[in-house]
């Protein structure tokens, strides 16, 4: 696929869009690590847009890693989703941009992101919700970090969807070795072993991570994890 210099150039002023948002606990480098991977997502891939948050068979994106959401917040602002105007409010006490996400607040968020660990099981209960509606064009996309691998609840989740062929959700792991847990044969193996169709690309490589993110897993969920510098590197 051939990038455009309309979308280079959208994608080179996303670190100005980022810099309008100051002030505390910005959790800079969880932001940062996500940049390339929700770009790639919103410009190339997802099935959605402002005029169409409301319709049934659009695409699902939910943010699980909601900490240091700048890079979210940058993404949303540059595909018309929120206001520019709003992003020098971040995390102010009337801003609708909180230092995490609420659905309420946020147009386009589909959920509200807090506590780490519950972003990919709300994801497996959004794929089987489309499925019990008979919607089936719609994909579910979910973003974690590697360190939400420590919670429990997202070892049932990937359990979980690899038998249950839920060949419409998407992980995305953001991988910049923050999780306190080694897995044997790395994070892709976990999913594996449960179902997963899985890959392993460089989360900075926007022609990697379309690719990866479009290739076709008839029958099973899919997860890609993205590798970027380490957190403390």
């Amino acid at each position: 696929m051939t990038i455009t210099a309309k979308q280079s150039h959208e994608f080179a002023d996303l670190p100005r869009l980022m810099g309008l948002m100051t002030g505390d606990e910005k959790h800079g480098p969880a932001a940062t690590s996500t940049l390339d991977a929700l770009w790639v997502l919103y410009d190339r891939v997802l099935r959605i847009g402002p005029e169409r948050m409301g319709d049934p068979e659009r695409d699902r994106f939910l943010l699980s890693k909601g900490h240091g959401p700048m890079a979210y917040y940058a993404v949303l602002a540059a595909k018309g989703f929120v206001p520019v105007e709003w992003l020098p409010g971040f995390g102010s006490y009337d801003s609708p941009l909180g230092h995490h996400p609420d659905r309420v607040l946020v147009p386009g968020a589909e959920i509200g992101s807090g506590s780490l660990g519950h972003g990919l099981p709300i994801a497996v209960g959004t794929a089987l919700g489309l499925r019990a509606q008979g919607l089936d064009e719609p994909r579910v996309w979910v973003l974690i970090g590697d360190a939400e691998l420590d919670e429990g609840s997202n070892h049932e989740a990937i359990a979980f969807a690899g038998p249950a062929g839920l060949e419409r959700l998407h992980t995305v792991v953001i991988d910049n070795s923050s999780a306190s847990h080694a897995r044997p044969g790395g994070i892709a193996a976990r999913f594996e072993a449960a179902g997963w169709s899985a890959a392993t690309v460089d989360g900075r490589d926007h022609e990697a991570l379309h690719a990866a993110f479009t290739a076709p897993h008839p029958g099973r969920p899919r997860v890609v994890v993205a590798q970027v510098e380490a957190k403390f590197a």
